[in-house]
């Protein structure tokens, strides 16, 4: 389908959302659709609820932030269940202002982007569908046509609360319009729109000598004024101001905490009491969720100035740390580079990882457990199994520090670096050592980044640099191993054999003649010395290996290769072991032979065909992996 037919479709199922009808007809559509009288915070609430709510570990999962925000799953839980939620149910933390407060490029500002742009599609849907009474420049409420003395009436027959009074314009129009009669009042239905200003209004702070309080509030019309008379006649009022527009949806304050005092106070009664004053009228009623977003330093400075007392109490600060999983930050190296022109770009497999690793490591704290140093507490972060500990040393961990995640290397810095290995290098390849060199000579042009911190972050690309040693090892020994998988169960199937029989004190019987013979003390050696199993420890891994056997007959399952991390690790080691002299002799000959070239050739295919790599980054993983066999 072209461009042209899309575009005249989505004319025509516009065109097919649109309602107009009396006040009379709106309560009828009430009645059938209670929810259509929702607040902003309920439709902001039940809108993230509506895609989708998941459990992961104890964790919920809001699948409307997971396309874009990665890592933040603690954070946002806390934003939704803390405020979102007991914000729609009309407690009072809707009486608050939402203030996101993280370090830079944390996804404050892509949180409140996804907010708005979720809403302009939400109530484009049957349950998040906004009435306005027509004509009205703050898309008003039109419930506030109930006067007050028959809410209680209507609460009684509708269930449905109204707070807020009619604005000033149209409780004129009301009369001169509509003689009074409420029922012939028209009604729409309207969507939100930034750009149209419709339900979102973004307010940015700029010079406070020019700005005026005019932005938020809207402003006196004085080519109207010899028409309407006087400056108090509402029509004679321009209600344009980013209060007046975002009424019903989403108020954005950028960089609130730098704006002038003048333009917070309206923040005040707006919070508290859901009004604000304009011109020479009368409270104006609004209801709209207001988020802003600053940084650490910012919020410390505004809360240690006495002047801003009375706005402390009416501000909810929710922290936006940065993501500390290194497969999360993954996901959001690899949405920046989709969204880029460099998205052709060839990136080896476990690039972005190893940039992940360092990024990570720069955003812990030193753990205060001797027994887990930061490598281990990345992993444990990360999702990963590490033998001797469990959740609860997770819980533990972060729960030692409140600032985790709040400091460290920015997701921009990284891609920046990226970038730049990309532009430099003329090859359409890149691998993990070219962005590892790449974020180290991009720390000298840090201009926040002090000598002391380049030391420490120095010694963290070197730790990642260490980790991808270990992953480029292991790629190119399975690759080099045929049938890798099935060596590797055939290798573990053979020691379980003869740990079973050194633990029960029996022996084993010769596959080929049938005779009796001992466990292979040698075999079994030469494995668990892998991972650094001794001598005297070797009784208790083999019987743990055993309890860990019959735990899982006991559950129905079986044991497998991938049932017991350490023991992975001595197997896959103990392959590695046999063919490393194969892998370097291959690897690190200038001339190789018909049989050699051979060898590398059905690697470097295996790698391409099995691992994601292309010929380049294949062929330069081979060479690196020579490279540390022959130090």
């Amino acid at each position: 389908m072209d461009i042209l037919k899309k575009l005249e479709n989505y004319r025509e199922e516009e065109e097919k959302l649109k309602w107009e009808g009396t006040f009379a007809d709106y309560l009828d559509l009430l009645k059938e659709k209670p929810w259509v009288a929702q607040s902003a915070h309920s439709r902001v609430y039940n809108m993230i609820k509506d895609a989708g709510i998941e459990e992961v570990d104890g964790v919920k999962k809001y699948r409307f932030f997971s396309h874009q925000l990665f890592g933040l799953e603690e954070a946002l839980e806390k934003l939704v269940e803390e405020y979102f939620h007991p914000a729609a149910k009309r407690l009072d933390v809707r009486k608050r202002v939402l203030l996101l407060m993280g370090p830079v490029s944390g996804g404050k500002s892509t949180l409140v982007t996804m907010l708005k742009r979720g809403l302009e599609a939400y109530t484009r849907s049957d349950k998040g569908a906004v009435y306005a009474i027509k004509g009205c420049p703050m898309h008003e409420d039109p419930l506030h046509l109930i006067p007050q003395h028959l809410r209680a009436d209507f609460y009684d027959e509708y269930g449905i609360r109204i707070e807020g009074n009619l604005s000033p314009l149209n409780t004129l129009r009301l009369e001169e319009e509509y003689g009074g009669r409420i029922e012939d009042v028209l009604v729409e239905r309207i969507f939100f729109s930034e750009d149209k200003r419709t339900g979102i209004g973004t307010f940015s702070p700029s010079d406070p000598k020019s700005q005026d309080i005019a932005d938020l509030t809207g402003s006196i019309d004085f080519s109207t004024i010899a028409e309407f008379g006087s400056e108090s006649d509402p029509r004679a009022y321009r209600f344009d101001g980013e209060l007046n527009k975002a009424n019903r949806g989403l108020m954005e304050f950028q960089e609130m905490l730098k704006c002038d005092e003048k333009f917070l106070w309206h923040l005040l009664s707006l919070t508290q009491e859901g009004n604000f004053k304009a011109g020479r009228f009368a409270l104006i009623s609004a209801d709209e969720l207001i988020v802003a977003h600053t940084n650490e330093t910012e919020y410390r400075s505004f809360i240690s100035n006495k002047k801003n007392e009375a706005l402390h109490s009416r501000i909810i600060v929710m922290p936006v740390p940065y993501n500390l999983k290194v497969s999360e930050e993954e996901k959001i190296y690899e949405k920046m580079i989709r969204e880029s022109d460099v998205a052709d770009v060839h990136i080896a497999p476990h690039t972005l990882k190893v940039a992940a690793m360092f990024t990570i490591l720069t955003r812990l704290r030193e753990p205060k457990r001797a027994d887990i140093d930061l490598l281990k507490k990345m992993r444990l972060y990360d999702g990963k199994t590490v033998e001797g500990y469990n959740s609860q040393d997770i819980k533990d961990l972060k729960n030692e520090y409140q600032d985790e995640g709040m400091f460290g290397i920015d997701p921009r810095y990284v891609i920046n670096r990226i970038s730049s290995t990309i532009i430099r290098k003329e090859i359409k390849s890149i691998n993990a050592l070219d962005v590892l060199r790449s974020l180290k000579d991009g720390l000298d042009q840090h201009p926040s980044i002090t000598e002391e911190l380049k030391e420490k972050y120095l010694n963290f690309i070197s730790l990642a640099r260490k980790e991808y040693d270990e992953i480029a090892k292991k790629e190119v020994q399975k690759a080099f191993v045929y049938s890798y998988e099935e060596s590797a169960k055939t290798l573990l199937d053979n020691y379980l054999d003869n740990v079973e029989a050194y633990c029960n004190k029996v022996k084993l019987r010769d596959p080929l003649t049938g005779e009796e013979i001992n466990p292979d003390e040698k075999l079994m050696r030469s494995i668990e010395e892998q991972i650094g199993i001794s001598e005297n420890a070797k009784k208790a891994f083999r019987e743990e290996i055993l309890i860990r056997i019959s735990a899982y007959a006991r559950k129905g399952k079986r044991f497998d290769y991938y049932s017991h991390d350490r023991l992975r690790e001595a197997i896959q080691k103990k392959l590695f072991a046999d063919l490393k002299d194969v892998v370097k002799i291959t690897t690190s000959t200038k001339t190789p032979d018909e049989q050699q070239l051979k060898k590398i050739n059905e690697v470097v295919a295996r790698l391409i065909d099995e691992h994601g790599y292309n010929s380049t980054s294949a062929n330069e993983l081979l060479r690196y992996v020579g490279s540390l066999l022959n130090r």
